[in-house]
């Protein structure tokens, strides 16, 4: 049986904490995009995916995806999973069309977009972004994320690329993200580039 063009889907909050109501909100999506959004929680695996369809549940980042489970062949999800890009390892890292980067090794991470770290202040002529990309320089691939709609690059820092990172902080223009640059703990970084 092959997969349908929409689903009704019922969409509600996994937030942690204490006990509250929560809407349940009830859509129709687009099968494609339910797909993707499995992908982004088991990966590109056509059993796991063909598992979660017939089981009609799953959670990706705070959200719990409810639905009537399909009975899909395993072709059938190898078919709606052919529309989906693969990892790629021979794509260089392409620091031009690079979204977002972020610092890892400390509790948390430190996520940059490139937005938030593009504008230099009145004073500065390089911004952070620049900094960060001549830094790094290169970075190993890792994987596509689908989560993402990305291609994931990542580089362990040195101490001295570290220190160089720190000292470009002082360019960010938001207050708490200069501040965690500075002061919080990283050793790699993981990078999120979108394909050409």
């Amino acid at each position: 049986m092959a997969l349908p063009e929409t689903i009704r889907v019922k969409l509600s909050s996994e937030a942690a904490g204490s006990i509250t109501i929560t809407p349940v909100v009830v859509q129709d999506i687009r099968t494609h995009e339910l797909v993707e959004y499995i992908l982004g929680v088991v990966g590109k695996d056509a059993a796991r995916v063909r598992e979660i369809l017939l089981r009609g549940s799953f959670v990706s980042g705070g959200s719990r995806f409810r639905f009537s489970g399909c009975e899909a062949t395993l072709e059938d999800v190898l078919e709606a999973l052919a529309a989906f890009p693969d990892a790629d390892p021979s794509l260089p890292f392409t620091p031009a069309r690079c979204l977002r980067a972020v610092l890892r090794g400390g509790r948390q991470a430190i996520e940059i977009p490139r937005e938030a770290a593009s504008g230099g202040g009145v004073f500065h002529r390089e911004n952070f972004w620049d900094a960060l990309m001549e830094t790094i320089g290169t970075a190993d691939y890792a994987a596509y994320s689908y989560r993402e709609r990305a291609d994931r690059y990542v580089r362990n820092l040195t101490a001295e690329e570290r220190s160089r990172l720190r000292q470009a902080g002082e360019r960010l223009r938001f207050t708490g993200l200069r501040d965690r640059v500075r002061t919080e703990a990283f050793t790699s970084v993981e990078l999120y580039v979108a394909r050409p």
